[in-house]
């Protein structure tokens, strides 16, 4: 278990972190989502006591990181997955990870087939592609079979079939009850992946809720219909502030306007409707909108004169 309590991190006039407070749960995959500058990698940096906080705590396994008796043990982590010696090959890479931290040299054969990297255990890494050093990250932070495990963008680089891995891979060590904690821009994956999500916006805390909860939030203000009296539904809504939009199937989005009030305009107004249902809203729109007000770093469209 991963516990933040008002969690702090500034670097000179910019505060990255801001009073952060939160607690990552076994047996669940838990997302960490958040626009570019949000202070993710900040944070995921403090679990590991890379970076000290300028105020409040966080504690793996009720002990802050550097008070942990075998890390290695406890907590497995792929930051930065070139961060590795580019002369040494794959298997010597572990070995030596494994070697210094009292883990069995049968460990290094055991993940190098979990992640899939046989072929080319004996090949120096600095020739691997992105995907190939992923797997190797991953391999590492599998090393010592901890019971929590930290992912900063483990998709990068991987193929599909490297990607439905990595799903999977993350709800088997989960449904073993351990700690899984992984950031990504990916949102279709993550929303295919976690089952619980913490985001973060200018280092404040956003949402810290169940996928389900988060995605339904979104579509507590639209809904899908299908009516033969469009044109009448469409003034109803726009009246009420909000918008119709027709659909490639021949039913219509209602923007702004969630499914029962929908519902009570077309009673009050005589309109028939064939089909109400609040519309599906998907993580990366909620995201988007919950988002809107936090993201950092915004591009333009269109030229600029």
């Amino acid at each position: 278990m991963i516990e933040a309590r008002g969690l702090s991190k500034r670097y000179g006039d910019k505060l990255a972190v801001n009073d952060l407070s939160f607690t990552v749960r076994p047996g669940r995959v838990t997302g960490f989502l958040g626009p570019n500058g949000a202070g993710k990698t900040t944070t995921m940096r403090m679990i590991l006591g890379l970076d000290r906080p300028s105020a409040g705590s966080v504690t793996v396994n009720r002990k802050p990181f550097g008070e942990l008796y075998s890390a290695m043990r406890e907590v497995g982590a792929l930051l930065d997955a070139k961060a590795v010696h580019g002369g040494r090959s794959a298997y010597n890479h572990l070995l030596c990870l494994a070697q210094t931290n009292d883990i069995p040299r049968s460990r290094v054969d055991e993940v190098i087939g979990i992640v899939g990297l046989e072929d080319v255990a004996g090949k120096r890494s600095k020739g691997f592609s992105l995907g190939m050093s992923q797997r190797l990250g991953i391999a590492a932070a599998l090393l010592g079979d901890p019971d929590v495990l930290m992912f900063d963008e483990p998709v990068n680089g991987l193929d599909p079939e490297g990607i439905r891995w990595i799903r999977l891979l993350m709800r088997s060590l989960a449904a073993e009850g351990r700690t899984v904690f992984v950031s990504s821009h990916l949102m279709s994956e993550m929303e295919n992946t976690a089952d619980h999500l913490i985001v973060i916006g200018r280092g404040k805390l956003i949402a810290d809720c169940p996928m389900a909860e988060f995605t339904a939030g979104g579509a507590a203000q639209a809904a899908v219909v299908k009516t033969p009296d469009a044109e009448l539904l469409a003034a109803a809504v726009a009246a009420a502030g909000g918008t119709l939009e027709r659909e490639m199937d021949g039913s219509f989005t209602v923007h702004g306007i969630s499914a029962e009030r929908t519902g009570a305009l077309a009673l009050a107004n005589g309109i028939l409707l064939h089909y109400l249902a609040p519309a599906r809203v998907s993580l990366e729109e909620a995201f988007m909108e919950l988002t809107a007000d936090s993201v950092e770093y915004q591009a333009k469209t269109g030229a600029q004169k």
